[in-house]
């Protein structure tokens, strides 16, 4: 009869021990969004954003899918090239995922006569995973220095 229990408690542990089908690596949903940022794909940007999204950047606070890709990434993304982050805090689990830090952008010049310039501040976007299965960015926040005169 031992054997039988050492059997059957050695399968429960195995099983507890295997990886959730529900796992997500934030790492790779932020890049993804960077990607699309970066090649002024705002259709992929869009994607990726929940219905029910909130995008704050200072006094804008923007909700829902349509207003946050209109004010946001429509009027946003050919603005600035080369979006880069700096990962401070992390963390995911099988419903949420986040990654916050600091963020560095070139802001291009709104006409020839104008410079380039240097964008920086904080940042958090976090994901929810949605009923259907698919991970949407829910919530972004950047809190942005002045725009300096790229050298």
């Amino acid at each position: 009869m031992k054997p039988i229990l050492y059997l059957v408690a050695f399968v429960a542990l195995l099983s507890s021990c295997k990886e959730s089908d529900d796992s997500v690596s934030v790492k790779e949903l932020n890049s993804r969004f960077i990607s699309a940022w970066n090649n002024n794909a705002s259709g992929e940007v869009d994607a990726l954003l929940a219905d029910d999204v909130q995008f704050i950047q200072g006094e804008m606070h923007y909700k829902g899918k349509n207003e946050v890709a209109e004010k946001w990434v429509r009027e946003t993304i050919g603005t600035i090239s080369d979006l880069k982050t700096n990962v401070v805090s992390a963390g995911e689990d099988s419903q949420l995922a986040y990654e916050a830090g600091t963020f560095s952008v070139d802001v291009l010049p709104g006409s020839p006569d104008q410079p380039h310039g240097y964008g920086e501040g904080n940042f958090i976007l976090l994901w929810k995973k949605g009923t259907d299965g698919a991970w949407k960015l829910q919530y972004a926040q950047l809190e942005d220095l002045p725009v300096q005169v790229k050298n």
